[in-house]
């Protein structure tokens, strides 16, 4: 697996929150700035004629390998328009690109891996809104979940739309899982502690030898975000609000966290066999070396499988729910990558016409799902017999269309809520939170802090 891939999936996770201290900040700064009002309202801007000579200039963090892949599947469009060029200048993050808006230089196309910013470029009017477009093309939208229409829309504006997804399950060890006698994965929280059980082996001295499943957050893909659809915990109440402390699923999980930890024999022994696990992305990754037999991870975690140890037998499988959840099972979280046009593009029209082809059209779509081992985000794409993919991806591609994908709220705090509530993962499972419920109480009142300082300007 490249050191692109890894870079893409680290921005997916945790980019935003190394990129809020400049690029929301920016973003704000280009608002106070005199910025025009957010777009949208307005008629949509022509398309180019066929035989038109012209730049669509194109931003994105694609490098190396897979800036190939997203760079040939955007020249798709000269099929249509002979004449245009696209000038897809990759190594581009959030920050450049927002200089570029604010310096009032922007690319037509802006290609962006931090979703959780989102809330931030529609607010200020840094992405366009894209209705205009969508409304005078009779664009079919039931194409795309929906879940990932809120992801790529803010307070009812479609300011991006989606190009390809992220979608996270469950992996876990069959030959480790055969010899403990377990006929499948857990599809609840009940089977999942039975089975940490039967998986787990300690050594001599009690100290932590394998581990049936790892309860650490945040570490590798064990964010809030991922477990949080799994067991029904909500970040904001209908009223825009965090509501961490009256959505009973956020309890319900860290109590289950804490009940695997107590189980290793303390948060203690945990770190210190975390300590011995790989980085994530190499191909020390714990789950990879057998030291943990299953793990939450997206479906890119097939293809690291696939080039790091290919000879590991494992399966994969929708992350199990609360017992209380059955419903739910099957579902997931879900994320990705988004396209948009910038506020002061120049070629705006034929800029649309690029963004229906990198997220709209079926054979484009596929052609990046197979390069870049991401979900192509249609339902036509996800049919298509040329969407070439190991057996055990199909389970991400069920999750992304099974009408139970979870995403992300858009704020225009960014994934500022995300980190909140990780950091205070960290410290319930260490033993620092003495009451849960004032805990929780304490961090909805630190993100709605947030909230009412950018809803009043600050």
């Amino acid at each position: 697996m490249s050191a692109p891939t890894r870079i893409r999936r680290i921005a997916r996770k945790r980019g935003s929150l190394l990129l809020s201290a400049v690029a929301a900040s920016t973003l704000l700064a280009t608002a106070a700035c005199g910025a025009a009002a957010p777009a949208g309202g307005g008629d949509a801007a022509a398309p180019p004629n066929k035989d038109d000579k012209l730049t669509i200039t194109v931003y994105s963090k694609f490098t190396d390998r897979e800036y190939g892949v997203v760079t040939k599947a955007l020249d798709k469009l000269k099929a249509k328009f002979p004449n245009i060029t696209i000038k897809h200048e990759g190594n581009q993050d959030d920050d450049k690109l927002t200089q570029s808006i604010r310096g009032g230089n922007p690319p037509d196309v802006a290609i962006s891996f931090y979703t959780d910013n989102l809330g931030a470029w529609c607010s200020t009017g840094s992405f366009q809104d894209l209705k205009p477009y969508i409304e005078r093309d009779k664009v079919d939208l039931e194409q795309i979940p929906q879940a990932v229409r809120d992801y790529t829309s803010y307070q009812g504006k479609r300011c991006a739309m989606p190009m390809l997804a992220d979608v996270y399950g469950f992996f876990y060890n069959k030959t480790q899982f055969a010899a403990k006698g377990i006929a499948g994965p857990p599809k609840n929280t009940t089977e999942l502690f039975e089975d940490v059980k039967k998986l787990t082996e300690f050594n001599p001295d009690g100290s932590i030898k394998t581990a049936g499943f790892l309860p650490s957050m945040p570490f590798y893909a064990n964010q809030a975000q991922y477990w949080a659809p799994n067991f029904g915990a909500k970040f904001m109440g209908p009223d825009g609000k965090s509501s961490l402390a009256s959505s009973p699923g956020w309890k319900e999980m860290f109590e289950f966290q804490k009940k695997l930890i107590d189980f290793y024999g303390g948060h203690e022994k945990v770190e210190k066999f975390k300590a011995g696990l790989g980085d994530e992305y190499s191909k020390d990754n714990g789950f990879q070396t057998g030291k943990l037999s299953m793990i939450y991870d997206g479906e890119f975690r097939t293809a690291f499988l696939k080039d790091q140890v290919p000879s590991l037998d494992y399966g994969t499988a929708p992350a199990p729910v609360l017992d209380s959840l059955a419903g739910q099972y099957g579902g997931g979280f879900g994320t990705g990558t988004i396209i948009a046009i910038p506020k002061g593009a120049k070629n705006p029209g034929a800029a649309w016409e690029l963004i229906k082809q990198a997220s709209l059209d079926t054979d484009t779509l596929v052609e990046m799902a197979n390069g870049l081992n991401n979900v192509p985000s249609t339902k036509d794409s996800l049919n298509s017999p040329n969407l070439k993919m190991p057996p055990q991806f199909k389970t991400f591609t069920d999750i992304y269309n099974s009408g139970k994908l979870v995403a992300n709220p858009t704020t225009p705090i960014g994934d500022a809520f995300l980190k909140a509530v990780n950091d205070f993962a960290e410290k319930w499972q260490a033993g620092s939170v003495p009451d849960l419920d004032a805990g929780l109480k304490k961090v909805d009142a630190q993100i709605n802090d947030e909230l009412a300082q950018k809803g009043s300007g600050g």
